[in-house]
């Protein structure tokens, strides 16, 4: 019997929440919601994993990596430890991917405003991309 596996998972959760918790993506966004996110995905896989399990798609084989505790047959402790981590980093990342592109569209609307130009010269108002060189003193006289 090893936990080697399980380690692993827990070390793995805890890097994906060191993640969260500097970036507060998920769980240290609102935690409430993130823990029923994170069940509801753990019950739906485990119920997809028994399914399986009854239909004879999957199963178990012993191996030196695993606890070799089951919690049901063919159901290792491993599984839902692995299934949690699978969640969790799945919110982190697709939550992550939103910070990211609503980042990118805010800096490139805030790019794409027209800059206007407020001095006195009788143009003010006017896009400054619109003016001509001489207009915004840029071209010098020829």
């Amino acid at each position: 019997m090893t936990f080697v596996t399980v380690a692993a998972l827990l070390a793995s959760i805890a890097c994906v929440a060191a993640v969260d918790a500097r970036y507060r993506l998920f769980a240290w966004r609102a935690p409430l919601p993130a823990a029923l996110v994170l069940a509801a995905g753990v019950v739906f896989l485990l119920a997809w994993d028994a399914a399986g399990i009854l239909l004879g798609i999957f199963f178990r084989e012993p191996n030196a990596f695993s606890t070799g505790i089951l919690l049901a047959p063919h159901l290792p402790l491993e599984e839902p430890v692995f299934l949690l981590f699978l969640c969790q980093l799945a919110m982190v990342g697709y939550t992550g991917c939103l910070r990211l592109l609503q980042s990118r569209t805010d800096r490139l609307g805030a790019e794409a405003q027209v800059e206007t130009d407020t001095d006195t010269d009788g143009d003010a108002g006017v896009p400054v991309r619109h003016r001509t060189r001489a207009a915004r003193g840029t071209g010098g006289s020829r």
